[in-house]
């Protein structure tokens, strides 16, 4: 079974990276948080049941409304990521190039396996995201 750990606010994006790894992997499991600290949360108590296959980190996190908690951002998970072992390779994923490469080099010089990939074009998910992320996991 492929297990994917994501750190993802947009919706649509969601319902994306779900379909791709459903058309390639039937049994696969996405948990998907929006937020840096449900994220944060989320593998805290993941850590201890299942090791991911591959942990998928966006950046820049906007909430729905304005009363919303504050979501954080990928340099946080980076940051906690960088504190614990690393357990699988994480692929970041964000426009934001600097932050990216922030959270690349964090990971990196943490002992984690990670890379990222810029999201361009309409079908990024599909034809270069998952591609590049099968050969991770």
């Amino acid at each position: 079974m492929t297990s994917i750990v994501m750190l993802e606010d947009d919706r649509d994006r969601i319902a994306r990276f779900d379909a791709v790894l459903r058309l390639h992997h039937d049994d696969a499991s996405l948990l998907v948080e929006r937020t840096a600290p449900a994220f944060i949360n989320a593998y805290l108590g993941l850590r201890f049941t299942c090791k991911p296959d591959l942990i998928a980190l966006d950046h820049d996190l906007f909430v729905d409304s304005p009363n919303d908690p504050e979501p954080g951002d990928g340099r946080d998970v980076a940051r906690f990521l960088a504190d614990s072992d690393p357990i699988c390779p994480v692929l970041i994923h964000s426009t934001n190039a600097s932050a990216a490469d922030s959270m690349l080099y964090t990971l990196l010089d943490a002992g984690w396996i990670a890379d990222r990939i810029s999201p361009l074009g309409d079908d990024w998910i599909e034809q270069y995201w998952y591609p590049y992320a099968k050969k991770m996991f």
